[in-house]
């Protein structure tokens, strides 16, 4: 098979049909295979196939970047990602999306993917919505839209995002909150100590105080539970579990140190007065198995009960509760 020419390299890797043709492209040669047509009046070359995470939530995260990126060519002015979209430009945690029947029932372990995951955009004042399949198009108030810049896209602020997200689950909308309102606090081990939050609860509030949002009692009870130190989705999601159980609400990311003031480890959540540790075990964690083990071990042997929590735990939260409620007793 005859070579494809070569694209002009101002082009890029995604780009309008009308600019390749302005720049003497011709219809031909925007037929070829070596190119993908990801949207109406868009084209991206082929790139090899690199794999994709092992982790569901890291792999359709990167999906969704990936659609941002393809989609961003085509924004025509007054228009930004939005909603779903400006979250995964945030890298902010969202809740799995699955493929649904014709019924609206989700199928069994079909996670969406690719071309299944929507470009949320969003379009400021009276010009006309996007109308493409693959984008989920939404009309913005001034009111209540505040922009930023992303890696050169146009998006959502964060404080914005989170607001708009208000469709949510309660428990995802309080570790998307908690993501964003993030303080990198200085610890033994602890990344980018001192680094400024992305956003913050006061900015969280006044999002939600701008005007009408979808699920705004749901936001309004988010907020509430909104804290400063959780360092992940999954631990999120288990202070939530235990605080609606009617347990106390747990500290998080506690640095422990035994008797001779030697580090032994920061536990996810804790219990400190009854020396009573949670962590979140992910898939993530399986990539550091043997320091784990040690570290778990070293609190046991500082007197500490550690619970484990596997995804399969947080799938049942109420085996979760009675477990920790039942360690708590003891």
């Amino acid at each position: 098979m005859k070579a494809s020419r070569p694209l002009p390299l101002h082009l890029g890797a995604a780009f309008r049909v009308s600019s390749a043709q302005e720049s003497g492209v011709s219809r031909g040669r925007l037929g070829r295979g070596d190119l993908e047509r990801p949207f109406h009046g868009l084209r991206t070359i082929r790139e090899a196939d690199a794999g994709d995470p092992d982790d569901p939530y890291e792999r359709q995260a990167l999906h969704r970047q990936r659609r941002i990126r393809i989609y961003a060519p085509r924004l025509s002015p007054g228009q930004f990602f939005s909603h779903e979209s400006a979250a995964a430009l945030w890298l902010a945690p969202l809740p799995l999306a699955w493929i649904a029947d014709d019924t609206g029932e989700r199928v069994r372990d079909r996670i969406a993917h690719g071309s299944e995951l929507p470009v949320h955009v969003s379009t400021l004042g009276a010009s006309p919505l996007v109308r493409t399949a693959g984008v989920t198009a939404h009309r913005a108030r001034a009111q209540t839209t505040e922009i930023a810049m992303i890696d050169g896209m146009l998006t959502t602020t964060a404080a914005c995002t989170w607001a708009s997200l208000g469709a949510l689950a309660l428990t995802d909308l309080v570790a998307l909150g908690d993501y964003f309102c993030r303080v990198w606090r200085p610890g033994p081990g602890r990344p980018n100590a001192e680094a400024p939050p992305i956003s913050t609860r006061i900015e969280l509030q006044k999002a939600i105080d701008k005007g009408r949002r979808v699920g705004i009692r749901r936001l309004r009870e988010a907020i509430e539970l909104v804290r400063e130190d959780s360092w992940s989705p999954r631990e999120s999601v288990v202070r939530c579990h235990l605080v609606f159980a009617g347990l106390p609400e747990p500290e998080l990311n506690h640095d422990v140190f035994d008797d001779d003031g030697r580090f032994l480890g920061c536990v996810d959540l804790a219990y400190p007065a009854r020396k009573v540790a949670i962590e979140y075990q992910s898939v993530m964690h399986s990539r550091n198995y043997a320091a784990d083990v040690e570290r778990i071990a070293a609190l046991r042997a500082a007197g500490w009960n550690v619970i484990e929590v596997t995804a399969a735990l947080l799938g049942a939260p109420d085996k979760l509760v009675a477990r920790v409620r039942a360690t708590l007793r003891h």
